[in-house]
């Protein structure tokens, strides 16, 4: 008789807040994207939250993709241990600088085209090549993963994502036996992405150990709440690694690498002595401006203690055997 443990995180899943508990409406409105907004980029009056929803709708029926969702959930990663984050409370608070480094940013968000767009595999892979991104993602079956999400600016969410496991875009890749790290890139387009006119060290780099990216919580997100993404969640191909604090998911990526050496990231550059290559939660390791003992959770604002790897732990920290000399929480 198979007798099944429950993760640490789990809750039963009848007490995991339903998605048609707040999509009971669906109005016949535009897009409304074109909103008024500041000079200094902020919005100028709070969106209603079922046009933010309808907006997220709207995109999402013109995905190519559409047809694959709502994918089946994966019973193993049912349950986040918490609720899940009320979608219009998501769709309105991002972190996404190519737009700017206000939470705001989902207006100017809907302008990142949707298509056409592609991912190029090269570096250290048996051949070099670049692909549709609908072609890759028809290539792979996709299901629904209830995750974790913990931004290093102390705050964190639950997100029903859609996607697939990172090691199988690694086995797609084709990577040689000498790559030791998966290295992603973001576009760059500033005039479709304001934020990058600005100084940050563009595109977006992030990246992992090979060991990393074989793991199963690694997760490669195409949809989200049931849906291809909205734009501010990193359309149309994003990472998630929800032991790790947020900004290690890079969004909207167009290259994925593998390399010999390890990559120089986007917030290393621009703060190494915050913001390090491994970025593995941890509620003992303070940042150098505040604490990361606690947690203040999306929509409810309620503030909870932060759990070592962000609840993970037993899957995650046998990878970091051997390197605990290195900076592993920040």
């Amino acid at each position: 008789m198979l007798i099944r443990s429950p993760r640490r995180w789990e809750i039963a899943e009848n007490q995991v807040t339903s998605e048609s508990h707040w999509l009971d409406r669906r109005r016949l409105v535009k897009a409304i994207a074109a909103g008024p907004v500041l000079a200094a980029g902020w919005p100028a009056v709070a969106p209603a939250a079922s046009d933010v929803v309808e907006l997220a709708r709207e995109q999402a029926s013109g995905d190519p993709t559409s047809d694959l969702y709502p994918a089946a959930l994966n019973p193993g990663f049912a349950d986040a241990g918490r609720e899940v984050t009320v979608e219009e409370e998501n769709l309105t608070y991002n972190n996404f600088y190519e737009f700017g480094s206000f939470k705001e940013i989902w207006q100017r968000a809907a302008d990142l085209p949707r298509r056409p767009w592609s991912i190029t595999f090269d570096g250290l892979v048996e051949e070099p090549r670049t692909i549709d991104i609908d072609t890759l993602i028809r290539s792979f079956s996709l299901e629904e993963r209830i995750y974790r999400h913990r931004c290093v600016e102390a705050w964190s969410m639950v997100v029903p994502w859609t996607g697939f496991t990172l090691r199988d875009l690694v086995d797609f890749a084709r990577p040689l036996g000498s790559a030791r790290y998966v290295v992603m890139q973001t576009f760059h387009d500033p005039d479709v992405a304001p934020g990058q006119a600005g100084w940050y060290p563009w595109p977006y780099t992030e990246g992992v150990t090979i060991e990393e990216a074989a793991n199963d919580l690694a997760f490669m997100v195409t949809g989200a709440y049931g849906q291809p993404m909205a734009n501010q969640f990193g359309v149309p191909l994003r990472l998630h690694l929800p032991w790790k604090y947020g900004f290690k998911s890079i969004k909207s990526i167009v290259r994925v690498s593998f390399t010999e050496e390890r990559p120089l990231t986007f917030w290393e550059e621009v703060a190494g002595n915050e913001y390090g290559f491994w970025a593995n939660v941890n509620p003992e390791v303070p940042h150098r401006r505040w604490s990361q003992a606690t947690e203040r959770v999306l929509g409810t604002g309620e503030r909870v203690p932060t759990e070592i790897y962000n609840g993970y732990g037993a899957e995650v920290a046998s990878l970091y055997a051997g390197v605990e000399g290195e900076a592993l929480f920040m």
